[in-house]
């Protein structure tokens, strides 16, 4: 924040809750002071070694029937004031993943942040009590009485063992510290000021560090301390915790340490989690249970401990059952792994098994974007690629009315990878500027490049002599993906390129692109869609790493200069001076100018090529399910799929359910 914008924002409440954009009213508390904690204290005998992970077992223990209430401070949610309705207690969810793996993503709609966003996407603390921040300093307030869901107390020595034991120990955390916390070049200080009070300190202000908080996989920068050390060397001695690690028939204690650090995979019961959820089930697995976490930190109005719902129970089904299975009433809870072309399947077994199928649009710049490679290792084709008449051309020949129509049944919008109009920061022309479908232009700008000759079949000739025959990586595994490219292909070919698709898994796909070996790529486009001014831009230069249109410019910028290429188009060098910028102002008004610039730069330039946005996702549930809303924005960034709807607000209307199946 600026100094104009600098000051605390409160959590305790969401009447009292303020974002970055509103600092809080309330300045009766400024930076808290106090006694250092002591360092690196020895644990207390080895007891706790009982926490090591146990493969034999199949179910971890249930918490104790006492166990700790909210904190003492806890966060109240009006529900009332959202809208929304005071609930009760009790009953069990159940929704269906497609891999064992898959239970990760309830952390992720589980949506439980030291700071998040609101559905009204506003930063706003969350776990934290308060957050106060002025210039590069933010000073970090815990909640008194906060428990970890095995009843120990969180406190900034979880704080201190991430950031000395796990992000600055080498064995642990190779590449140090995450990318959020650099600043010029520079870590923060970092102050363990008393058991709630943590200092995060930078020389300029770094507004990368919220977002990152709040982004849809959590970085997590505190670690439950008391169950880790016991298997850290530098608690243990190296000797013994090597040797812990061999009885489990690993390479060595940091192997142990990562295997029981697991508050995002959600795969080790007995790892303590401020989560929601607590995970009961042990891998491996076809139904994995998670039971309500009693030390959590959410209140209603009437003093009811938030979750609502008991319990979730996934289970584990293949993807083409997916929609069968949703569709005859097997969860209650259903959106991962259903697309836009599953909604008639679903509808059509709503009133037989009491459930709702809410289509909430998708935020995403494109649905099928092209990346034309500006780093290709390829002579010929680069030149073509830097060339903005080409790209234009390129879009110009899409008839995006045909793509919408087949693909997203009408409902689409059409135009350029840009942000949806739910931002703050949209203007229609962002959309429309060079995404007309104008076949004649299109040929007109090839011609002018100087492609006007052709072979025996009419497709264009490159200056070098080689057909116009143009190789589209994709991602194998985006069926949308590659059947845009099959109506692209005709519409091409009518100027006079040839396409031809080659499909790719994901993981070869990137190293085809890293490695200069694309020419254009097929993807989904822009993530980031509904973005406002204080998330960072990184998507619209090279600071994005691996990104399709400049993969060796991107290699480049994220190794320092070590490897890759430096960025040698000036429009493009712009766009990464005006991400600099934006890494280097808390100034919101100076924050929203950056990102319009970069979005105008991207409509005149036609770095990405866009189709056709606004495809619908299906979110299942059943009637009885209250709190979840009709309609609301689904994205990975910065929505965290249905996480920043709450699902803990969500529950069972008219009692619990019950049904033994499930419990």
């Amino acid at each position: 924040m600026s100094e104009r914008g600098a000051g605390p924002f409160s959590g305790t409440g969401e009447g009292g809750g303020r974002g970055l954009l509103q600092p809080a009213r309330e300045t009766d508390r400024g930076f808290a002071g106090g006694t250092g904690v002591s360092r690196r204290a020895l644990i207390a005998g080895l007891g706790a070694a009982a926490l090591l992970y146990r493969p034999g077992k199949a179910f971890a223990e249930s918490p104790p029937a006492d166990a700790p209430a909210p904190p003492e401070k806890p966060f109240v949610i009006d529900l009332a004031a959202r809208g929304r309705r005071t609930g009760t207690a009790g009953g069990t969810i159940r929704t269906l993943i497609a891999k064992a793996r898959d239970v990760r993503y309830l952390s992720v709609y589980g949506y439980t942040r030291l700071v998040g966003y609101n559905a009204a996407l506003q930063l706003r603390p969350d776990l934290l009590e308060r957050i106060d921040v002025e210039g590069g300093v933010f000073t970090f307030t815990l909640r008194q009485g906060h428990r970890w869901s095995d009843g120990h107390p969180f406190t900034s020595e979880d704080f201190r063992y991430y950031w000395e034991d796990v992000a600055n120990e080498k064995a642990l955390s190779p590449e140090g510290p995450p990318v959020f916390f650099l600043v010029d070049g520079k870590l923060p200080k970092v102050e363990f000021l008393d058991p709630v009070t943590i200092r995060f300190s930078w020389d300029r202000p770094n507004p990368m560090f919220l977002p990152a908080l709040a982004a849809p996989r959590d970085p997590l920068i505190y670690r439950p301390a008391h169950y880790l050390k016991t298997v850290h060397a530098r608690y243990l001695g190296k000797e013994a915790a090597d040797a812990k690690a061999k009885a489990l028939k690993l390479r060595g204690w940091a192997a142990l340490h990562n295997r029981l650090d697991d508050n995002y995979e959600l795969n080790n019961p007995d790892c303590p989690t401020l989560q929601g959820w607590v995970p009961r089930t042990r891998s491996p697995a076809t139904r994995f249970r998670f039971e309500r976490n009693r030390s959590y930190h959410r209140v209603d109005t009437a003093g009811t401990q938030l979750p609502y719902v008991d319990a979730i129970v996934m289970d584990v089904a293949s993807q083409g059952l997916l929609v069968a299975k949703t569709n005859a009433g097997e969860a209650d809870l259903m959106f991962r792994g259903l697309s836009m072309p599953d909604i008639p399947s679903l509808k059509e077994g709503e009133k037989a098994h009491g459930y709702r199928t809410n289509l909430w649009p998708v935020a995403r710049g494109s649905e099928i974007a092209l990346y034309p490679n500006l780093t290709t290792r390829d002579p010929g084709w680069r030149a073509l690629n830097r060339d903005v008449r080409y790209r234009q051309a390129l879009s110009l020949a899409i008839d995006r009315r045909t793509l919408n129509n087949t693909l997203l049944f009408g409902l689409g919008t059409e135009g350029n990878d840009t942000i949806v109009a739910d931002s703050p920061l949209y203007t229609p022309e962002l959309r429309t500027l060079h995404a007309g479908y104008d076949p004649a232009g299109a040929a007109r700008l090839l011609d002018a490049i100087g492609l006007t000759g052709r072979d025996d079949s009419g497709i264009r000739l490159m200056p070098d002599g080689r057909a116009m025959e143009v190789v589209v990586d994709s991602d194998g595994e985006a069926e949308m993906v590659l059947d845009a490219l099959l109506l692209i292909t005709e519409f091409w070919r009518e100027v006079g390129i040839r396409l031809v698709t080659k499909p790719q898994e994901r993981t070869n796909l990137h190293r085809r692109s890293i490695g200069g070996m694309t020419v254009l790529v097929a993807a989904q486009g822009l993530d980031l869609a509904v973005p406002t001014a204080i998330m960072p831009p990184t998507e619209l230069s090279p600071a994005q790493p691996e990104h399709y249109a400049w993969p060796l410019w991107s290699a480049n910028v994220e190794s320092r200069g070590k490897s890759g290429e430096a960025c040698d188009v000036p429009e493009v060098q712009h766009l990464l001076d005006l991400d600099r910028e934006w890494r280097h102002t808390d100034d919101a008004e100076r924050q929203a100018a950056i990102w319009r610039e970069m979005l105008m730069n991207h409509a005149q330039n036609t770095w990405v090529i866009g189709t056709v946005a606004g495809a619908l996702q299906p979110v299942v549930a059943a009637d009885r399910l209250a709190n979840l809303p009709g309609r609301a924005l689904y994205a990975w960034d910065p929505t965290a799929l249905i996480g920043v709807q709450r699902l803990d607000e969500v529950f069972w209307d008219k009692g619990a359910d019950t049904r033994a199946e499930v419990r």
